[in-house]
């Protein structure tokens, strides 16, 4: 196929352009900033805000796998600009390019859109592609990690040095990148579902407790971990001093705080991937240990 890409610098839609690329399908690639040739890519020049940009990135493509988004804003309308102006914008294109599909990742987030202005934002965006009338299916990844991920490699950092600081005690679902992927493609082809919202996992039934996720971090490395999980007022706080320090750079922002102490990010069983389409293939235990390997050849530890 001809895929439009958009987030394909970033560390989900980097990912899924290396495994397009190896399935034999033609990439039109969204970026701000300039990059090296290859075979198989047209890098496209411009932003989700750039019209002209999304014409000339969706021209003649079967499909738009909508990756690019806000992760981290310093108000509402920095997440509203990012996640919902962004995804209205690239269906405009889509819909105009006549585009066979559009596959749109979303989040878990999405689910409980009082608890953050990002995942608001995420439910928004949803709500843009529900009343478009172009072919369409989302996706709604849960913690998603392997290697080349900056969002979860604090966990790892922690939990080579034997100690993990958890959230309030709940249960989450991970997916490795290269799954995620997988499945992007396989939504992206014209006789996949449509119309329905997804959440994929690594097919662990019922999610794991944020103790056990830890313990597959420390076995990564040998060890056992020891793990303390901290109270919601503490998670906060630490929140707003990380935002003093780092400015933008925070990982850890108040928003972000407020759905990490949430204590239910575990999949909905109801919303699987119909096992013709997709399933999931890395088992998290080997690929948690496969990412903290690349962490460590890389240097990143």
């Amino acid at each position: 196929m001809k895929l439009a890409i958009t987030g394909a610098t970033g560390f989900v839609g980097g990912r899924l352009l290396e495994l397009a690329l190896s399935d034999g399908h033609e990439v039109r690639a969204l970026t701000r900033r300039p990059q090296a040739e290859r075979e198989g890519v047209t890098w496209v020049h411009g932003a989700l805000d750039h019209h002209h940009s999304l014409d000339h990135l969706t021209q003649g493509v079967d499909a738009v796998i909508h990756v690019a988004g806000v992760l981290n804003a310093r108000d509402a309308a920095g997440f509203e600009a990012g996640n919902v102006e962004g995804t209205r914008a690239m269906l405009g294109a889509a819909r105009n390019a006549g585009a066979k599909r559009f596959v749109h990742v979303s989040s878990l987030a999405a689910r409980e859109p009082k608890l953050s202005m990002y995942g608001a934002s995420k439910a928004r965006s949803e709500q843009l592609v529900h009343d478009s009338s172009i072919d369409s299916v989302i996706v709604r990844p849960p913690a998603v990690y392997g290697p080349g991920d900056k969002e979860t490699l604090e966990l790892f950092k922690m939990a080579k040095r034997g100690f993990v600081l958890l959230p309030p005690k709940g249960r989450l679902s991970v997916i490795h990148v290269d799954d995620l992927g997988r499945l992007l493609l396989a939504l992206a082809q014209p006789a996949a579902p449509a119309g329905d919202v997804f959440e994929p996992d690594d097919g662990q039934p019922g999610g794991w407790s944020h103790q056990e996720f830890a313990s597959v971090l420390g076995n990564a490395f040998g060890r056992s971990a020891i793990t303390f999980s901290a109270p919601s007022v503490l998670i906060r706080m630490g929140a707003t001093i990380d935002r003093w320090l780092r400015g933008d750079g925070a990982k850890l922002t108040p928003d972000r705080a407020s759905y990490f102490c949430h204590p239910d990010w575990v999949v909905d069983a109801g919303r699987s991937v119909p096992p013709d389409t997709w399933s999931a293939a890395i088992d998290t235990r080997r690929g948690v240990a496969d990412t903290a390997r690349w962490y460590e050849d890389g240097g990143w530890l």
